[in-house]
């Protein structure tokens, strides 16, 4: 074998290792980043497949559940009449619209222990833009079309943008 040959093999090897290690890195990657979205009832009827997978699971905040001791907040979910006892131990503090009665979205794993082991928490408060009850609802005023803004002249029309 030629000195040549030699050097296009080590160089060929080489490539094909590191192509190989990259691919094993963006597989392992991906996996470790997908989360399946399911509902307490889909959660409970899991089996031992729900502690081995990362989930994200949504519901509304039971009323006066929420226990905070230092970075760590406990709380219940609730899904029609089912609840899930969830634990938030993530490195951001949750959102202001986790509270009470506020939809909630954790991601995270499902523990042995009954208790959904979350890392990320989003949360919504639907009621807050909601009108109140017995108020009418506000409707929004209908946009201009293009035709109906052509008319007007503006006060800088001619100027460039500055006014006189």
């Amino acid at each position: 074998m030629s000195n040549e040959t030699s050097k296009y093999l080590k160089f060929g090897s080489v490539t094909v290792l590191i192509i190989v290690a990259l691919g094993y890195l963006a597989y392992t990657g991906v996996q470790d980043s997908k989360s399946y979205y399911v509902t307490i009832k889909e959660l409970n009827g899991m089996g031992n497949e729900a502690y081995a997978k990362r989930l994200r699971v949504a519901g509304n905040v039971v009323a006066g559940s929420i226990k905070r001791s230092g970075t760590r907040v406990d709380f219940m979910l609730k899904e029609n009449e089912l609840t899930l006892p969830v634990s938030y131990t993530g490195t951001e503090a949750p959102p202001d619209t986790f509270k009470d009665d506020s939809q909630a979205l954790a991601d995270g794993s499902f523990g042995r222990d009954g208790v959904f082991h979350a890392k990320q928490l989003q949360a919504k408060c639907a009621s807050k833009y909601a009108p109140q009850p017995g108020q009418p609802g506000v409707s929004p005023a209908p946009a201009k079309s293009m035709s109906q803004n052509q008319g007007a002249a503006s006060p800088s029309a001619g100027t460039g943008g500055i006014a006189n």
